[in-house]
């Protein structure tokens, strides 16, 4: 299989790929291209598929499959050995930054066990935080609510019988209420919110169905009709965005506080003294 890959291969980048003569002594079990010399085996080819994500993995198999990646790792290869030639790999600049890199994956290891692994939420804590931010989020009630007031209960009752037999709720409120803030709207309030009506009609908004319309709710004001529908599909699938949003912020800010408190273990075990050279660095903070 090996060697019928490498016998496919043509030329890649700027440099010329020679395939398999008969002059010429097979590659070694294994491998699936010598890039002037060099091998590509297969567990290496292997390794960095692995390595690849989901989406990325998945594009190469409409463009090309595995055959475009090897491909690929023979230009990558072409292009390492003219950096090699142009003396790269021995630049210092370039040195140091893959120091700092090679620290990086090395304190990334030492972390994730202690951080990512261990952080959880428990239903409290979500619902406590959820709660923080009710003013974003939908209750557990999602309706859409409207409302309308009028002066009388023969004229709340008269309207109900309308809307009942298949009135208008909007249009009757647009003409007939005297509610001025959701007046002009058909008495629209939007979805239902903790504390956005009089107790009276949150107690009532609480016990109807979608696409009823309550009877008559006496207050110091007049009389109420309610009416609940059910929100639209779109609206629900949002707020879900926003609790896993939410979620994720809570997620985060517990691992930041594990991390401070790692970092506070570690140097609460350490001997650390500042040089006198120091006070430069504490005398400079906030002259700039």
């Amino acid at each position: 299989m090996a060697v019928r890959l490498f016998a496919l291969l043509a030329a890649a980048g700027g440099g010329s790929l020679l395939l398999l003569t008969s002059c010429a002594p097979p590659p070694e079990e294994g491998v699936l291209a010598l890039v002037n010399g060099r091998q590509i085996t297969q567990n290496e080819f292997e390794v960095r598929w692995a390595e690849l994500s989901d989406a990325t993995r998945a594009r190469y198999e409409k463009e090309g499959g595995r055959r475009r990646f090897l491909d690929e790792l023979i230009t990558r290869e072409l292009l390492m050995q003219e950096a090699r030639r142009q003396g790269l790999d021995q630049n210092d600049v370039i040195r140091d930054r893959a120091q700092r890199y090679r620290e990086q994956l090395i304190l990334d290891e030492l972390l994730k066990d202690r951080i990512k692994a261990t952080i959880e939420l428990s239903q409290g804590e979500l619902d406590a935080f959820y709660e923080k931010h009710a003013d974003e989020l939908l209750t557990s009630l999602k309706v859409q609510v409207s409302q309308m007031l009028l002066p009388s209960l023969a004229a709340a009752k008269d309207l109900e019988a309308q809307i009942n037999r298949g009135g208008d709720f909007a249009k009757l409120a647009q003409r007939y209420s005297l509610d001025g803030k959701t007046k002009a709207n058909g008495g629209d309030l939007g979805p239902y919110r903790k504390d956005a009506t009089l107790p009276e009609i949150d107690t009532v908004v609480r016990t109807l169905k979608p696409g009823t319309v309550s009877a008559p709710i006496k207050t110091d004001a007049g009389y109420y009709l309610v009416r609940v529908t059910a929100l639209d599909k779109e609206m629900v699938q949002a707020d879900l965005a926003i609790r896993e949003r939410l979620r994720q912020e809570l997620l985060n800010e517990k691992r930041r506080k594990r991390f401070e408190d790692v970092i506070a273990d570690i140097r609460a075990k350490a001997i650390i003294r500042l040089a006198e050279a120091s006070r430069y660095v504490a005398d400079d903070v906030g002259t700039r």
